[in-house]
């Protein structure tokens, strides 16, 4: 039967509007890593802690390393995430390996937790002969099969439909795990977002969708957004479970994730989890934010950054020191900066890897195109880098033909 069937009747016209729901925040950690004397924390062992806050710290130096690269020449394109961290890791550790991970573009942390290599990190960014994707795709477009990470498509929303329909698999596979999906607010105006919702309530599969709302749609504050308290409130509409968390505060994230995969994995039940977080960064590094938002505003959210509250909640538990810090930034920086220059070195994947894992089979209208591809570069040599792809999956010689 509709739920509509059971509601309330009336015999005048009443409208409501919303305001009828109250939608909490979860906070445990405050700004000065001390919990809040009501806080009930989750168990979070000193390996895991500590697993988390160097991803945290990983993914910081790796934004402010590529970004420089980027305006140095070195690199084309870059997205950060300094900021969000918090909300991207801590919703990472409470997952099971085997869960599925969708992201949008800025999750870099959830990879760096899983063990993605700083290796694979600069080969992809730098679209060489051993990047996973062959080079086809645009920086920070990561994509791991052995960590159960899809790769980043450019389009906005498009992984969250997708997510329900890999969490539907889930479902009928009975393996007891679940799929995480990441994406902006700006994203959830997408009707991807809606469709997605709707699919995954009606047919009650094991997925969370994981909103970071950091404020801005590249430059569209959130209130130009929309009009209703935030993106929890849509959940509503599709009767789904929703909780709205500090995403900056990471034990908070890390049990609302914890409690949100009980419900998607013992339960079937979909659920949403809005976390409140700030982009530090520019949208990315084509972007100016001094265009549309006040350093005043950016430096009261520095005030609330999520690694700073970790260290500090870390320190008050006696896991870490200033030394550690110090030596983990040093470590990290001199890591990252080796791993660029052996990136850079490395020869661009061979042409015929633009077409292969295409087909199970060449088509003959692929073969003709690649053809007249190599017969061009042949023609015109002096158009084209020694570094350039090489005309056939060979190395030899043909890399200078």
């Amino acid at each position: 039967m509709s739920t509509t069937a059971s509601a309330d009747i009336v015999h005048e016209p009443t409208f409501l509007n919303g305001d009828e729901f109250h939608i909490p925040r979860l906070e445990l950690l405050r700004q000065d890593g001390t919990l809040h004397p009501q806080a009930a924390p989750p168990e979070l062992e000193r390996e895991t802690a500590l697993r988390i806050y160097r991803a945290m710290l990983f993914t910081r130096v790796l934004d402010e390393r590529m970004l420089a690269a980027q305006r140095q020449g070195r690199l084309s394109f870059y997205m950060q995430s300094t900021g969000e961290e918090g909300t991207v890791v801590g919703s990472t550790a409470a997952l099971d390996p085997g869960d599925m991970i969708m992201a949008q573009y800025r999750e870099q942390g959830a990879l760096a937790y899983r063990g993605f290599g700083l290796d694979e990190f600069m080969d992809q960014l730098f679209g060489n002969e051993h990047d996973h994707g062959k080079g086809r795709q645009m920086p920070i477009h990561y994509g791991s099969k052995t960590l159960n990470y899809l790769t980043i498509s450019s389009p906005l929303a498009t992984q969250i439909p997708q997510a329900t329909g890999y969490a539907y698999g889930q479902k009928l596979a009975g393996d007891g795990h679940c799929t995480l999906t990441v994406f902006g607010e700006g994203a959830a105006s997408e009707g991807d977002f809606h469709a997605a919702l709707n699919m995954a309530s009606v047919l009650q599969v094991p997925v969370i969708f994981l909103c970071r709302n950091n404020g801005y749609a590249i430059s569209t504050p959130a209130h130009e957004q929309f009009h209703a308290d935030g993106i929890a409130p849509r959940a509503f509409g599709y009767r789904m479970k929703v909780i709205r968390v500090d995403g900056n505060d990471i034990l908070a994230v890390y049990q609302a994730t914890q409690e949100a995969r009980k419900l998607a994995v013992e339960h079937n039940q979909p659920v949403l989890i809005e976390a409140m977080t700030y982009r530090l960064a520019a949208h990315s590094s084509s972007d100016d934010p001094s265009g549309y938002r006040s350093r005043k505003e950016e430096e009261a959210w520095r005030d609330k950054d999520p690694v700073l509250r970790m260290k500090l909640w870390l320190e008050g538990q006696g896991w870490w020191s200033e030394d550690e810090e110090k030596q983990e930034q040093e470590t990290r920086r001199r890591e990252v900066l080796e791993a660029m220059k052996r990136a850079e070195k490395r020869p661009p994947p061979p042409l015929d890897s633009l077409v292969s894992d295409v087909y199970q089979e060449l088509t003959p209208a692929l073969a003709e195109q690649l053809e007249a591809l190599k017969a061009h570069i042949r023609k015109y040599p002096e158009a084209y880098p020694k570094s350039a792809p090489a005309l056939d999956t060979e190395r030899g010689d043909a890399r200078d033909a």
